[in-house]
């Protein structure tokens, strides 16, 4: 893949030899971790495609959009109504990090002491390691932690940002101020793309979007059988894919993947054995190619059947409503739907941790690992009110706090597995 795109990579301004290098190895990880599985569902291949070609053909399709007259629109959060981006006829692309790469760089500008996702995504941009970051005419940033929005002011000297106010209470005030964030990025939108955004486009953009939802809530769905007829990691992977691929191939190609695995349901066939452990992950979004934890559990002989996450259920589990007929019915399907996701930025969050409840007795899971990233408060702070109530419910729970780097990998495993023991007896 390198010979074959690099003049596109070079014209883009990437550090050539530093992305090779990092593509070579994150190929040997994906290999590890992914390709080594037994009994992988043969619609996996075109996830295994994307990935390969996630900085190559993905890029040219950018690229050749661009030359079109498209605007490419960058994102961090499942806050960003979508919708609205592609309403306008621009493409919207997820741009979180999941790997320490450029982390010498970002500690130039950010704090060492700060969670690693906002500094893989300052340090991709400032080793000219991601060729998203390139493509993109604008990045919108939003004020879900203080991390972030602080990182976003040092972040706009390098990219053209635009930060959406989040608001963290969920009274009728704050919808109000919700509503006109969205009417705020309508407008940011359209004079980037010169296009007006109208009942009938946007409408049309729901429903794309929304289509896509409906497939990760079958995936989602068929992950309730016993055994498990497809690993945890796979269905991450599926999950972070849908953040960077066009969301009508990859709807076709994840309904695909459903109907094989409802075949797999069928005879009884599955990935694991029957006797493996069902987990339930919380917490924190896992980015592209963070896959540390589902890796060292289902390596541990466990399987991970939920993820409550940003990257899971909290980006899938509602759809905005499809009976509007006006621009303002619209947005404010928008205002319901996206003040619906539970995020730790809210207070206070009961919503949240009545759906983990809920989950974790719908899929049938032996207990909830909390994952959060090191540093990062609203999640760490949440996983103690978390605990509590999920051990007055009976149900087993760990909070694990990690970061992008494999050092800690053994440490890590030595606790999941001493707590997979402890569900075992």
């Amino acid at each position: 893949m390198t010979d074959l795109y690099n003049s596109m990579w070079e014209k883009l301004n990437l550090d050539l030899d530093a992305h090779a290098a990092l593509l070579e190895v994150l190929g040997k990880f994906y290999g590890d971790i992914y390709l080594s599985q037994e009994k992988r569902l043969k619609g996996m291949e075109y996830i295994d495609f994307v990935i390969s070609e996630i900085h190559g053909l993905r890029i040219r399709e950018l690229q050749e959009a661009k030359a079109n007259g498209q605007k490419v629109v960058g994102t961090f959060c499942i806050f960003v109504p979508e919708e609205i981006i592609w309403a306008a006829d621009a493409i919207a692309i997820g741009l979180c990090a999941g790997a320490e790469a450029g982390k010498e760089k970002a500690e130039e500008i950010l704090p060492r002491n700060l969670c690693s996702l906002i500094k893989s995504f300052v340090g991709f941009k400032l080793s000219r390691l991601c060729p998203f970051f390139e493509s993109c005419d604008l990045i919108v940033g939003e004020t879900t932690c203080d991390g972030k929005k602080k990182a976003y002011e040092i972040f706009g000297d390098y990219v053209p940002m635009y930060v959406m106010e989040i608001p963290q209470m969920k009274r009728s005030i704050d919808k109000e101020l919700w509503r006109k964030e969205i009417v705020r990025f309508k407008d940011k939108i359209e004079s980037l793309t010169g296009r007006e955004i109208t009942a009938e486009n946007l409408g049309k953009a729901v429903r794309i979007i929304n289509d896509r939802r409906r497939a990760l809530q079958r995936l989602n769905n068929l992950r309730r059988h016993h055994p498990a007829p497809i690993s945890g990691r796979d269905a991450l992977l599926v999950n972070q894919i849908s953040f960077y691929d066009d969301p009508k191939r990859f709807t076709q190609q994840i309904n695909k993947l459903c109907d094989e695995i409802e075949d797999r349901v069928k005879r009884g066939d599955s990935i694991v054995p029957s006797e493996a452990v069902r987990i339930m992950v919380s917490g924190c979004p896992m980015a592209i190619p963070n896959w540390k934890l589902h890796y060292v559990v289902e390596s541990s002989g466990a399987v991970i059947v939920f993820e409550e996450s940003c990257v899971g259920s909290r980006n899938t589990r509602d759809l905005v409503e499809e009976s509007s007929k006006s621009l303002d019915e619209w947005i404010d399907a928008l205002v319901d739907r996206y003040s619906r996701i539970n995020c730790a930025c809210f207070t206070p969050n009961e919503e949240r941790i009545d759906n983990i409840i809920q989950a974790a007795k719908e899929w049938e899971v032996k207990g909830v690992i909390h994952y959060h990233l090191n540093f990062c408060q609203p999640y760490e702070i949440e996983s103690f009110k978390i605990g509590r109530i999920l051990a007055k419910e009976g149900i087993p729970f760990i909070s694990v706090g990690t970061d992008y780097n494999m050092e800690d990998i053994e440490q890590l495993r030595t606790r999941i597995e001493a707590f997979l023991e402890i569900l075992r007896t």
